[in-house]
């Protein structure tokens, strides 16, 4: 490859690490992994010397611990308070739904705030429904929004982590 061409892998996989850790708090968007692939991509343009496999292997574990753990995590919790499967179908479609609805009216925070009422109000529906209870109802809806924000932090960590390790191998920085 040309200088030219690793420097162009440098500044996109360097932006795409960026724009990862930024997705990750985003709904949808699945930021650890675009962070491994921002990784992979300034690895691909150093011909893999400073960051080789072991390292992306890693981050690739990480990347997907952390995106999994948030479906995980939010359906173990609310299942243990009583969710059913559907009412955490109906959080995840009603998360997605919206997400898209209120995503021009502020674009990114209409996204964020579309989602977790999207979710909540898919949850509480299909949960009362169920078992016409508003009670137990807004019990589930309580632990998927705890698992939720429990997930995030944890993903957040976990993101953060990853990018530490891209830039510890890529500048060798603190070093």
């Amino acid at each position: 490859m040309f200088a030219s061409e690793l420097n162009l892998l440098g500044v996109a996989g360097s932006a795409l690490v960026v724009l990862g850790f930024i997705g990750t708090v985003l709904p949808i968007v699945p930021g650890p992994i675009i962070i491994w692939l921002g990784a992979f991509v300034w690895a691909w343009g150093d011909g893999f010397q400073r960051i080789g496999w072991p390292t992306l292997a890693v981050l690739g574990l990480l990347a997907v611990l952390a995106w999994g753990m948030d479906f995980f995590l939010t359906a173990v919790v609310s299942r243990r308070a009583g969710a059913s499967w559907r009412a955490i179908g109906g959080a995840i479609v009603g998360g997605l739904l919206g997400g898209m609805l209120l995503s021009g009216t502020p674009p990114i925070l209409g996204s964020i705030i579309g989602a977790l009422l999207g979710a909540v109000a898919g949850m509480w529906f299909i949960e009362y429904r169920r078992k016409r209870d508003r009670r137990a109802a807004w019990v589930a809806v309580r632990a998927y929004i705890g698992s939720m924000a429990a997930s995030f932090v944890l993903e957040l960590g976990l993101a953060l982590v990853m990018v530490a390790i891209f830039i510890w191998q890529a500048t060798g920085w603190p070093g």
